[in-house]
């Protein structure tokens, strides 16, 4: 079985990393140095998780989820 998912990367300069979060899938992040790596590891993680939640027989979320970016600014 062939699942796609959207993942979004950021840039963190605290931690110097590429963060990996998946939108379907609430409670994956991963990390990496390059976007890459964030990427390979996310890859990593989400598939961990779908095999985890087969296991257990819970159903695996749709990767079809429509993710927008956007900009909100806030005056202090």
């Amino acid at each position: 079985m062939v699942k796609k998912f959207k993942v979004v990367l950021t840039f963190d300069k605290e931690i110097g990393s590429y963060v990996a979060t998946v939108p379907a899938l609430y409670e994956i992040a991963s990390q990496g140095t390059t976007k890459d790596e964030a990427l390979k590891n996310v890859q990593e993680a989400i598939t961990l998780t779908l095999e985890g939640l087969a296991e257990i027989g819970q159903p695996i979320p749709a990767g079809d989820v429509d993710v927008s970016i956007a900009e909100v600014v806030i005056s202090a």
